[in-house]
């Protein structure tokens, strides 16, 4: 049996499905362009650093769930899946996550993307299981805040293991594991698998892979 974990955002997708939820909520008037563009930005630099506050940028990307009804939101995200998502959708990456499936694989994304923005996105690439950061919910509503531990960095590996303890599986249960990443802060999970292979990556994971032999691909179209 194999076990294989796709990071989704600049990996699956070539660009990143919640910073253009924001600039998606902005460009509908949903967000003030003026004071959330900046902080969007700076937030995403900030990740691409390795110096992101996963709490401080939940309260920011979650808020804006709080405040309107899951229908609009629903109508929002279907047109922002068709308009901005579709497009960063490569046929290589969507040739990759047909590849394994086809062989049987157990195949998942892992992001800190929240499953509210990540949910359609996976179902758009067939991909059956989402381990994602959750956005909590009241009687049906969002809070705003998160719900247990963020997917990020080592909470990917946390978030794992209960997904796979939820099936009666663990590591041991696979004779070869992949995870598919483009991030730095994926290095523990790419550490914990048999086979981390590093997609189109920044600066720091490419002199990583380098120095460890690992594969270095592109799913650009």
């Amino acid at each position: 049996m194999e076990l294989v974990l796709f990071d989704l955002d600049n990996t699956l997708l070539a660009g990143d499905s919640d910073f253009e939820w924001a600039q998606y909520l902005i460009s509908r008037g949903v967000l003030d362009r003026e004071v959330y563009e900046a902080r969007n930005q700076t937030f995403y630099e900030q990740y691409k650093a390795g110096t992101l506050d996963i709490f401080e940028f939940l309260d920011f990307q979650l808020m804006p769930l709080a405040r309107h009804s899951r229908e609009q939101l629903d109508a929002w995200h279907q047109d922002f899946l068709e308009t901005r998502i579709r497009p960063m959708m490569t046929e290589q990456a969507q040739a990759l996550v047909r590849e394994h499936l086809d062989r049987g694989a157990i195949v998942a994304v892992v992001t800190a993307t929240n499953s509210f923005v990540t949910g359609p996105i996976v179902r758009a690439f067939g991909i059956p299981h989402l381990i994602a950061t959750i956005p909590a919910q009241e009687n049906g509503v969002f809070t705003g805040r998160p719900r247990g531990t963020p997917a990020f960095k080592a909470g990917k590996i946390e978030r794992v293991e209960a997904w796979l303890e939820s099936l009666g599986l663990c590591w041991n249960s696979f004779e070869r594991s992949w995870f598919y990443s483009d991030s730095h802060n994926d290095l523990p999970l790419l550490a914990k698998v048999t086979h981390p292979v590093a997609v189109d990556p920044d600066d720091t994971l490419l002199a990583h892979a380098t120095s460890l032999g690992w594969p270095v691909i592109s799913l650009r179209g």
